[in-house]
């Protein structure tokens, strides 16, 4: 053998096992390897087999989180929750340190062989959690779902448009914000702040969301306007300018402009909100910056918002 193809083959071998089939949920910085059978589950935040009722589900927690999952892991308050723990113990991760607890538990009249992994990491804990019917632990052997699980792994972050994918609209313009959370299916808070900001202050930031119903007549829409407004937290002092009826993308809808203050810390601010009802549904947009940076905020406001289509 060459030393060019030694080389190469020590390369191969040093690469991780399996790396490149960790699988990630959509919208999830957690994933793992799914063991042959499983897919990615369309109504929870994890994996599925549907046929034979076989589920992983990944909770992402804080990572001070561990802690409270390690000591409320007891034989005792396990068995307050309807399961008998069988075996816990400690398991090395390259991710941190983690835990696999295994137990039985009776749910709607099926005996599940239930799993319970936790992992400590510098940002992050992750908890999953696998239940298995006995009638299907000949497919899904113990060696599997502890492989399964062990495959854990966690990348950086999740890819801007796949975030976006999660919403009920499409969003194809974000005026230079950041994406500061997503509620999948339902809202998006955009941003300028900084991940790693201490200071006090406001940053400019949109939140969009979409909600079912709306006023049935237009004569409704501006006392529903003002009562969703109300409804804005960590706001005080504030008096609004404006209440009047807008068209946005077409439809019809209403803007509010108003002043205030920050309710933590006391900065003016100026604040836009705006809905866009139809398809028995309004879309609710809520743009605030402090007033000293009003104009500028204001432009990348309307450049969002204008930008907003419906899947």
């Amino acid at each position: 053998m060459t030393l060019l193809r030694w080389i190469i083959l020590v390369a191969l071998l040093a690469l991780p096992a399996r790396a490149a089939d960790v699988v990630y949920p959509t919208g999830s910085r957690i994933g793992l390897v799914p063991p042959p059978g499983i897919s990615a589950s369309k109504g929870f935040l994890g994996f599925e087999d549907r046929d034979n009722r076989v589920a992983f589900v990944i909770v992402p927690l804080p990572a001070d989180a561990y802690g409270e999952i390690a000591t409320s892991s007891t034989p005792e308050l396990l068995l307050k929750q309807g399961i008998t723990l069988e075996t816990r113990e400690e398991v090395p991760h390259p991710l941190g340190k983690a835990f696999i607890a295994i137990g039985r538990q009776q749910a709607d009249k099926v005996r599940l062989r239930k799993w319970l992994f936790a992992l400590a990491t510098s940002d992050i804990t992750v908890l999953v959690t696998a239940q298995i019917p006995e009638a299907a632990e000949k497919v899904y052997p113990a060696a599997t779902i502890r492989a399964a699980l062990m495959s854990v792994a966690i990348r950086p972050e999740v890819p801007v448009q796949e975030q976006l994918s999660l919403l009920p609209f499409r969003m194809n313009e974000l005026a230079g914000f950041k994406i500061g959370g997503v509620m999948a299916g339902r809202a998006v808070m955009l941003t300028d702040g900084s991940d790693t900001a201490t200071s006090p202050g406001v940053d400019t930031h949109m939140v969009v969301a979409i909600a079912p119903g709306g006023p049935a007549q237009a004569s409704e829409r501006d006392s529903f306007a003002r009562d969703v407004f109300a409804t804005i937290p960590n706001l005080k002092d504030v008096r609004i300018n404006s209440s009047e009826p807008l068209r946005i993308g077409g439809q019809q809808g209403h803007q509010i402009m108003a002043h205030g203050r920050d309710g933590a810390s006391g900065q003016e601010i100026t604040i836009v909100q705006w809905l866009r009802f139809g398809g028995g549904a309004y879309l609710h947009l809520i743009g605030v910056t402090r007033t000293e940076g009003w104009t500028t905020a204001y432009a990348r406001f309307r450049q969002v918002r204008d930008g907003i289509e419906p899947r």
